[in-house]
């Protein structure tokens, strides 16, 4: 993993959301709602970091078996507590991260959400990874791996026909959990839905060259044959640090005044 959490943090092209999310038979819309909806459309933060929270009830729960009692020294640094929501999220939750990772490391990773999707480190097999310091650095250097790994994760789920069908509720109960219902997870989902319905998709043969043509079925069907091109190096970087890309800033800016 790099220092700090900071990599290449490359931000997403625009043809990653229609070529990624083909994969899975699921057009830019129903992509872009799921973003809005967990980070904003960014994954990185302006230090260049992915975005993360950092879940001290995982934590807690992780840190149970044999062994030194781990778990009874995170409760006494405020790391780890049995129930969701006994106390409020700090706006930075990387302290409390690296602090966790003193004590186990690889369970301090789990129990943190990361990127665009907000993937729990958990979850990484399902996303593709072989452990989670692997997914975490991935994380680290792209948005397009982000995505790539929010879109294993729903398909390892079997996520993927609810995305397509529009069925978010069963989508939410799925990917956010039985209390979806609680932070009108699934209200929001749609909400974002209906709002990038109504903008004109990515034109994806402008964006590729003949060695690099990347052709496109119509997004439903669900197939892609050839390879993207790379998602274009972040601009703009100062100390580390990343500037959302046009869609990123048109996204959160209109999420905020939205959702």
């Amino acid at each position: 993993m790099p220092q700090d959490f900071v990599g290449s943090a490359l931000r997403l092209s625009d043809i990653d959301l229609p070529t990624i999310g083909a994969t899975i038979g699921c057009g830019e819309d129903e992509i872009h709602a799921v973003l809005d909806v967990e980070s904003r459309g960014s994954g990185f933060d302006k230090h260049g970091r992915p975005i993360i929270l950092f879940e001290p009830h995982i934590f807690y729960r992780l840190l149970s078996g044999p062994g030194p009692d781990l778990r009874a020294r995170a409760v006494r640094e405020g790391l780890a507590y049995e129930n969701w929501g006994e106390k409020p999220y700090p706006a930075d939750s990387y302290p409390r991260l690296k602090a966790a990772m003193l004590i186990n490391e690889t369970a301090a990773l789990k129990s943190a959400s990361w990127g665009l999707g907000q993937l729990l480190g958990s979850n990484h097999a399902a996303a593709g990874y072989a452990t989670v310091q692997d997914m975490v650095a991935a994380f680290c250097a792209s948005e397009r791996n982000q995505l790539a790994g929010m879109i294993a994760f729903i398909k390892s789920e079997g996520l993927d026909r609810a995305l397509r069908n529009h069925k978010w509720a069963d989508f939410a109960r799925g990917y956010n959990g039985p209390s979806y219902a609680k932070n009108q997870y699934s209200t929001r989902l749609l909400r974002r839905f209906l709002f990038w319905s109504d903008i004109k998709d990515t034109k994806v043969f402008a964006h590729a060259d003949a060695a690099t043509e990347t052709r496109l079925r119509d997004p439903k069907a669900g197939h892609v044959v050839g390879s993207p091109p790379a998602p274009a190096p972040l601009t703009n970087v100062v100390q580390g640090g990343a500037q959302p890309g046009f869609w990123a800033r048109f996204a959160s800016a209109l999420f905020r005044r939205t959702v």
